[in-house]
Formats: structure tokens, sequence, C-alpha cells
């Protein structure tokens, strides 16, 4: 559960950014979310879950 906040806090500050300074107009960030609201309830969800989760770990693995 504390991933997903994290990453949902992340995203919230990338879209924020990118409305505010990269030209990403209010409506495109709109349907993002929507876009995200329809994936998450729908047959891939656990896909995408299960690739988020690997990738974490993936990048928690890397060593510097």
């Amino acid at each position: 559960m504390a991933f997903s906040i994290s990453a949902v806090v992340l995203l919230a500050i990338i879209v924020f950014l990118l409305v505010r300074n990269g030209g990403l107009k209010g409506g495109h960030a709109a349907a993002c979310i929507l876009l995200g609201f329809y994936l998450a309830s729908s047959s891939i969800a656990p896909t995408i879950s299960r690739l988020t989760v690997s990738l974490a770990n993936v990048i928690g693995g890397i060593k510097f």
C-alpha cells in the first residue's frame, strides 16, 4: 500500500508540473486521469499492477 500511495503522489506531482510548465492542458490531464480509472477497472489492471511491482523491485534492487 505504501508504494501505491507514493506512486500516486509522484504521478500527481509530475502531472502538476506538466500542466504548469510543460504545456499539458487541463483537458489532457483529465483525459489521462479518466483513462487511469478505466484501466484500473479493466481486465488488464492485474497485469499493469504486476508490471509496476516488478519494475519497482528492479529499481529497488539497483546497488549504487
